[in-house]
């Protein structure tokens, strides 16, 4: 889909350079698309061995609010954007004083606090899931009982399953909160849910946008596990999945976004559609676009950032996206740290493998993911299976 142009803004042409705040996998993926269309990339992260540094052209080792590197980075970079998002909003702020910055502070400040993000989501007419908005102990002794069961959030810097508790009770929820340092969190209701599945989408400058073919979602522990995109829908799924795309371009165009955003949706056993998170970012569940799309969530990243045309989502085939933990590094019948068998994995001949360049493997450490592309969703599914296997992972869908 795609908004009316408003006149765009001036392209940055190949041979320059893009900043990239944050050092993780995801900056590493936007670099090496970058300098597949011919830019250089600085990126800035405190970690030596960063992914993201070992394959940039400059690594910026400071802090995210220090203010010497910072402006190195602007100075060196007409564009910047950054791959997570608790990146200091002030160091947004400041850096585009000098350079152009996607997405804006001002988005990235909603969306790095839940509370904030929650309310603005429902500000945008987009449904949710019942919540309270959890600052003391008293707030949880005033929550409604319609919120328990529920699960508690911290409302800053929880990711991938960390900073939330499932609770059954009040009393749950307050040994939870107090687990927390009395952080400011919220409090969601569970749901009876069917399913879950991510809407990723592109602004331009210019206002126009497009989204991605949706994918289906399943986690474990929290994490990511596996993520499914098929060409062929119900006419249900089809409905679900048009509500969704125009919620996820209501949400975009209310927070004055540009770059790379992804919008998580739960399905409900009764067929309504909740949002869940948004994430300033290009995300997890997109990953399967660099093997099954004309053009990869981070391709279009750069795009955004450059100025230029936004590229076809189009989606050349299904795909299924597995992710790899540090898990599979420790031999299952030993719990012994050794090197994965990717010879067995890449004779599956449509597996493409990418791993993150992480120095330690760690258990529920995300270190790579695999795409499996195959001309049906049945063939991806029994490629998927047959590297599981060889990687000693779990799998079922």
């Amino acid at each position: 889909m795609a908004t009316n142009a408003v006149p765009p803004v001036l392209p940055i042409a190949p041979g320059n350079w893009l900043g990239m705040i944050g050092g993780g996998q995801l900056g590493r993926m936007f670099c090496q698309a970058a300098q597949s269309m011919g830019y250089k990339v600085a990126v800035l992260d405190p970690i030596e061995r960063c992914p993201a540094g070992a394959v940039a052209d400059l690594h910026i080792q400071t802090a995210y609010d220090d203010q010497a590197g910072l402006a190195r980075l602007s100075e060196r970079c007409a564009a910047i954007s950054t791959e997570f998002e608790n990146v200091p909003a002030l160091s947004l702020q400041k850096l585009a004083a000098h350079s152009r910055v996607s997405p804006a502070a001002e988005a990235v400040a909603i969306v790095q606090d839940r509370i904030l993000e929650k309310a603005f989501i429902g500000k945008m007419g987009v449904p949710l899931a019942p919540y309270a908005a959890i600052h003391g102990r008293d707030d949880i002794e005033r929550a409604p009982s319609t919120l328990f069961p529920g699960i508690l959030k911290a409302a800053r810097f929880g990711y991938d399953g960390k900073g939330q508790a499932r609770i059954a009770s009040r009393e749950q929820a307050l040994e939870a909160f107090d687990s927390f340092g009395g952080a400011a969190c919220v409090l969601e209701a569970l749901m009876p849910l069917e399913s879950e599945f991510s809407v990723v989408l592109a602004r331009g400058f210019d206002g126009r946008a497009v989204t991605y073919p949706c994918a289906r979602n399943e986690h474990h522990d929290g994490i990511l596990a596996v993520s499914t995109v098929a060409t062929e829908f119900s006419a249900a799924e089809a409905a679900l999945h048009r509500q969704a795309g125009q919620a996820a371009l209501n949400i975009a165009q209310g927070l004055g976004y540009y770059g790379v955003l992804c919008v998580e949706f739960f399905v409900l056993r009764d067929g309504a559609l909740v949002a869940n998170e948004i994430a300033p970012r290009p995300h997890n569940s997109g990953h399967y676009t660099m093997d099954a799309c004309v053009t990869s969530q981070f391709e279009q990243q750069v795009r955004v950032m450059a100025g230029l045309p936004l590229g076809s989502t189009d989606s050349l085939c299904p795909a299924l996206m597995l992710n790899i933990l540090g898990d599979v590094w420790f031999d299952p019948a030993t719990g012994e740290k050794r090197e994965p068998d990717w010879s067995a994995v890449l004779r599956t001949p449509n597996a493409k493998l990418h791993l993150y360049g992480k120095q330690e493997a760690r258990r529920g450490r995300k270190m790579g993911h695999i795409n499996l592309v195959a001309p049906t969703l049945s063939a991806a599914r029994d490629a998927a299976a047959a590297v599981a296997g060889a990687l000693h992972m779990p799998f079922s869908l």
